[in-house]
């Protein structure tokens, strides 16, 4: 059994310099409804626990001024149900309200649920783990191990943004509703603050697939921020899965407009379920801008989203089933009320 040890953060900072402390060995935790899943099947070994569930100020949701601003320690529950949030911006309430369960929804982070890591099977089943030794290799898990999903059992995997090295899909709502909201994170860490676009805080696997997100080590999502914009109140995220509670996406979208009468004069729209990151669609959002949002432009926004999509053996479902999920996405969020 490995040895670990534990220390409360009273704010940022302190987290911070106790990570550095740790020799880098060290791990964030607050709702710790993703962590210790992870650290149950190897795939995390942190010799060090910093709980920053009790850093005050951190929990925050701002609501006022020209930006809404959530801490990174506030509750997904907590957020979904914000007056403003629910209301105006109903995009990112579903989001929120489609993932996980209740439960976890009142543990779990909105900071926290941006470092979610694939659910892919063999990566969590894969080379390295303590029933499943050699047996799956996962570049995720063992750089340079292969990928068992490239040829293998690929129904849930990524039909966008994959590579020769990794076909796991991104597992969030949460981060695809904030790619079509334009979001920005608030980072901390030994080198300073930062502040990041969502959309460049997380990698395409590539030739390393292990390397998820843009952090620098011991960095600490310490907020959440997105511009205010009308776009929120014609907003919607619509998300099919197995079932209809507690399961991850095979398809989602994130979409917000903005209209003149029957025409589309801004469109935001952004893909889950299908991509190996949350995944923005330039191609989608030039279809609807400047024409009248029917049903049958919508399905060809849909597909327009998928044109350079890569399907396996078993996940070219995606494709299609995606296309309607933008389109249904975009007729619902247009029919909302201004």
């Amino acid at each position: 059994m490995q040895a670990l040890s534990y220390s409360v953060a009273t704010s940022a900072e302190a987290a911070v310099a106790q990570f550095a402390e740790a020799g880098g060995l060290a791990r964030y935790i607050a709702g710790g409804t993703n962590l210790y899943d992870l650290m149950k099947l190897g795939i995390e070994r942190p010799i060090h626990l910093i709980d920053v569930s009790r850093i005050d100020g951190m929990d925050a949701i701002e609501t006022g001024g020209d930006v809404l601003r959530f801490g990174g320690r506030a509750l997904m529950t907590d957020v979904a149900y914000a007056p403003v949030v629910r209301e105006q911006y109903p995009v990112l309430s579903e989001s929120l309200l489609k993932a996980a369960s209740q439960q976890l929804r009142n543990m779990a982070t909105v900071g926290g649920n941006l470092l979610q890591r694939t659910r892919c099977m063999y990566f969590r089943n894969g080379a390295g783990s303590a029933s499943m030794v050699g047996v799956y290799p996962c570049n995720k898990r063992e750089p340079g191990s292969g990928c068992s999903a490239i040829g293998g059992l690929d129904r849930n995997q990524a039909v966008l943004g994959t590579s020769e090295a990794c076909t796991a899909v991104a597992p969030g709502d949460w981060p695809v509703a904030l790619m079509a909201m334009d979001a920005t994170i608030e980072l901390l860490g030994p080198e300073g603050s930062r502040i990041i676009p969502v959309a460049e805080f997380y990698r395409l696997p590539g030739e390393t697939p292990d390397r998820e997100f843009n952090l620098h080590p011991g960095e600490l999502v310490t907020a959440i921020t997105i511009r205010k914009t009308h776009a929120g109140l014609k907003s919607t995220y619509h998300k099919v899965r197995d079932r209809e509670s507690y399961a991850f996406a095979l398809a989602s979208a994130a979409v917000a407009l903005e209209m003149d009468g029957a025409t589309v004069r801004v469109a935001r729209i952004a893909l889950g379920g299908v991509a190996t990151t949350p995944w923005r669609s330039p191609a989608a959002e030039a279809l609807v801008v400047g024409s009248s949002l029917t049903p049958e432009r919508a399905l060809q926004a849909g597909r327009a989203a998928f044109t350079d999509a890569r399907s396996g053996e078993h996940n070219a479902y995606k494709i299609e089933l995606g296309a309607r999920v933008i389109a249904d996405a975009l007729i619902t969020a247009a029919e909302r009320r201004a």
